[in-house]
């Protein structure tokens, strides 16, 4: 029986899941998996659910699909919104959404294993379709990696994925070389001393040290990095004290930085200690701050020839015209890792979700894409189709390029 394509993204975008919990999409994968024939391997780091289907011999491409939501209160309005809540890694309740994608994802890789386990006279080697926890934390393909990945099943050739994007449906980006930014996720907690919100005299107020603090750390790469060596900094958490009348002991905040050079990620996190420690001692902290480092993943590198040959395969799919450059981007992926352990190239692309309508007549369509709610926010919704369509067609048309 076919897979309904609309009805399972539906339902997955409706029923999302944090990182490491995956627990419901990885029963549904490995049912819709085995169905099609697949020898599934379930349970790889963590949740992780992986599909093997040999036929005969060739190469082994693996296709990959990242399955975790995010803790944000969907705003979309859709009919099948997410209403889902959550514990979150620090214990607090929590809204959940798939709000960059990840949805589409699954149900296009899903997809794409239908049509070449329908048509096997078409290619001749074997597809590993990996379904990856936990991409949000960064640790997720790590995570299977060290779980025993490929010695449960056949190390790739080539390691191939995509994402999408608010740009155009029909549309693919595909940079080659340095393609996605490095990540880094810093916890910092600044020690005051607390009291009566009517005495701040006999306070060291955490509160104050963490809005200075805060935006000292925004001034780094806009006065201490060249205009040539991009990074990006976001404060995205602050969180400090239970009522309005009492100055609390401590304020903590949440820092991400993406860069694309070793240099200057060096820079960049130096340059936060440097800033966290010295307001905290302008503030007459009663204790050093302190700063743990949560998580950090290399850079998304694609390979240049296999980028090239893959390029060649989606323009046959898509048109030349709809086969985009993006340069580099500021978002960051762990796929890479998979690649980097099986000693394989990877090639990863963006795949265009947004109402073609939108673009209708625009001099310059990438400018609308930027006025567009982007992944992570509470409104992005791409179109289901002919996004899925789309999204199905570019996985076959690149596995297809490289199995025999």
């Amino acid at each position: 029986m076919a897979i309904d394509l609309e009805e399972l993204y539906r339902d997955l975008h409706e029923h999302p899941e944090l990182s490491f919990r995956e627990h419901r999409k990885a029963a549904i994968v490995a049912g819709h998996l085995l169905g099609l024939g697949l020898a599934v391997h379930e349970g790889i780091g963590g949740t992780g659910v992986v599909g093997v289907l040999e036929n005969g011999p060739g190469p082994t491409v693996l296709l990959r699909a990242d399955m975790d939501g995010l803790p944000v209160q969907e705003e979309t309005g859709l009919p099948y919104a997410s209403r889902v809540r959550a514990t979150g890694p620090d214990g607090n309740d929590v809204p959940v959404m798939h709000a960059c994608g990840h949805d589409v994802h699954v149900t296009a890789l899903l997809g794409a294993v239908e049509v070449l386990a329908g048509d096997r006279n078409a290619w001749s080697g074997t597809l590993v379709a990996v379904f990856q926890p936990a991409e949000e934390r960064g640790g997720g393909a790590q995570a299977m990696v060290e779980d025993g990945l490929f010695q449960r099943v056949p190390v790739p050739d080539v390691v191939l994925g995509q994402h999408v994007a608010p740009f155009p449906v029909g549309w693919v980006g595909l940079h080659a070389g340095v393609a996605m930014a490095s990540p880094d996720a810093l916890t910092v907690t600044l020690h005051g001393v607390g009291g009566h919100g009517s005495r701040p005299e006999t306070t060291i107020d955490p509160v104050t040290m963490a809005a200075a603090t805060t935006l000292r750390l925004n001034s780094i790469v806009s006065r201490e990095l060249a205009a040539t060596s991009p990074a990006v900094l976001t404060v995205g958490q602050l969180h400090a004290g239970t009522k309005h009348n009492v100055i609390p002991e401590r304020a903590t905040l949440g820092i991400s930085v993406r860069s694309f050079d070793e240099s200057v990620r060096s820079t960049v996190l130096a340059a936060i200690g440097r800033v966290v420690r010295g307001e905290a001692a302008a503030s007459g902290a009663v204790r050093e701050p302190d700063i743990v480092q949560e998580d950090h993943f290399p850079v998304t590198v694609n390979d240049a020839d296999a980028t090239e040959r893959t390029r060649v395969a989606l323009r046959g799919a898509f048109g030349g015209q709809h086969v985009i450059d993006p340069g580099h981007i500021s978002g960051s992926e762990d796929v890479g890792n998979l690649a980097t352990a099986a000693g394989a190239p990877l090639v990863f692309w963006f795949l265009g979700g947004a109402d073609p309508q939108l673009f209708a007549g625009a001099s310059n369509p990438m400018a609308v894409a930027a006025a567009l709610p982007s992944n992570h926010s509470p409104r992005f919704a791409p179109v289901i189709q002919p996004t899925l369509t789309h999204g199905v067609d570019a996985l076959v048309a690149a596995a297809r390029e490289w199995l025999a």
